[in-house]
Order: C-alpha cells, then structure tokens, then sequence
C-alpha cells in the first residue's frame, strides 16, 4: 500500500479542509446495523481525521455535521444524534484541551434542544483560547440558510441607512458569513460515492478544489485523508488566470 503521508508536501498544505462526512446510514447497512449505530462508528472517523489535520498542521478543519435538511429525518434519528453530540462533546473536550484544538461552530443553533447548545456553547468557551487547529462544525447549517440570514443582516443595515447599495460589495457579503473569521476552504472533500454539494459552503467553496471518493465516512481514515491531499496539491490552482500567467 502507498505511503500517501509520504508524498504530501507541508510547505503546500491546505489552510483550510471542509468534509462532507456521508455515508453512516449506509455503513451500518451494509454491516447489518441500525442507521444509529454508523452515525456512532463515524465519531471515530471525526476524532481520527481531526488528529490526521492537526499533526500535519492544518489550521483550520471544517465538518458537516448536520444539515438544516437533516431535521426532516425520522424522529428518532435525529434524538439519536443529538443525544450522541452531547455525549461526544462531554468526551471529547479533554482531547481538544489537551491538543490545543479550538472548537467553533456554525449554523442555526436556535434550532437546537437547549442540552446541546448549552454543552456546545460551554465546550467552544473551554477551548477558545487553543492555537493549534480550528475544528470547525457545520451544525443545523445550510448555505441557503447562511445566504438568506446575509441578506437580512444587509436589509437591516440598509433600513438603518449603516450602508447603501453601492457598498455592498463581497467583502462586505464574506464579512456577514458565518465564516468571517477564517479563510475559504481550498479543499472540500465529500465521502461515499455521491458527487453533490448537498447546500454546503456554497458561497465559500467558489474556487476550492472538489475530492469525491466512494469511500464511506466511517471507513475514511488517515490514508483517505491523506491522499485526498496529495490529489489536492497535484492540481493548478489558477482563479481564472491562464497556467503562464500562474507559472510565472
């Protein structure tokens, strides 16, 4: 088997990875399991992968976690995963302490049972002043829903006579996102075989590198992750420029 760490340059690595985890339900299908028991076997491959980021040195690590979508899940799977995020942040607070790994979030947290915003909000103060790595999770987000909450934030500064149409600019729109305090996502990779964006970063992902691979996220370990970014640093990045202009 290819050493893929190996291969992967750190003097070129992505700031910034996001991760389209998919393909719990279908794990635990396949192994015989209720949809429940993959979505806890993909912890693992989160505590996995933010280790794999944060020894290589990526500054910031961005999950998508649960989609405003995923409320429209069956009743007792989305109790099941709220229940695990609690418990999940309750173990896994120690680990980020100790690792030096900042937790953020973003998303519609009103949306969220009063337990696991107080014990999201309790996590992301205990871990706020950490330096190494950014673990970003996209929790009850949609691009849609970022966008359209933008563009209120707009129409109140307009109303308030704060801004007038020709300021709105995309610095102006980048500042008002939910990610405002880190860079865009160079990489964006998605797990289990479906070649979609499911309403992710849709703003943010303008000129990040897409990885697709039909590997399902609880199977998706360092090796996964490491050759998703060796592909990455295979690749022109040109931002509409032609390759001599970027070779230049």
């Amino acid at each position: 088997m290819e050493d893929f760490k190996k291969l992967i340059n750190t003097d070129k690595l992505p700031r910034h990875i996001a991760i389209i985890m998919d393909g719990n339900g279908r794990w635990a299908k396949n192994n015989g399991k209720p949809r429940a028991y993959g979505h806890i076997c993909g912890v693992q491959s989160v505590r996995t992968i933010t280790e794999a980021a944060a020894e290589l040195g990526i500054e910031y690590l961005t999950l998508y976690a649960f989609s405003t979508e995923n409320w429209n899940r069956p009743e007792d799977e989305v109790k099941a995963l709220m229940s695990l995020l609690v418990s999940t942040m309750e173990q896994e607070l120690p680990t980020l302490i100790k690792k030096d790994i900042r937790l953020t979030t973003i998303g519609d947290a009103n949306r969220l049972p009063v337990e696991v915003r107080e014990k999201m909000q309790s996590c992301i103060d205990k871990t706020a002043g950490n330096k190494r790595m950014t673990l970003n999770i996209a929790l009850s987000y949609s691009s849609r829903w970022e966008i359209t909450a933008m563009a209120k934030k707009i129409a109140e500064l307009s109303i308030q006579e704060k801004i007038s149409p020709e300021n709105v600019s995309e610095d102006l729109v980048s500042s008002l996102m939910c990610t405002a305090d880190m860079p865009d996502p160079e990489l964006l990779i998605r797990t289990s075989g479906e070649y979609r964006i499911s309403n992710f970063l849709l703003w943010q992902i303008a000129y990040s590198e897409l990885y697709f691979t039909d590997v399902l996220w609880p199977d998706f370990g360092k090796d996964e992750f490491y050759k998703a970014i060796v592909d990455y640093q295979k690749r022109e990045r040109r931002f509409g420029k032609t390759t001599e202009q970027v070779t230049k």
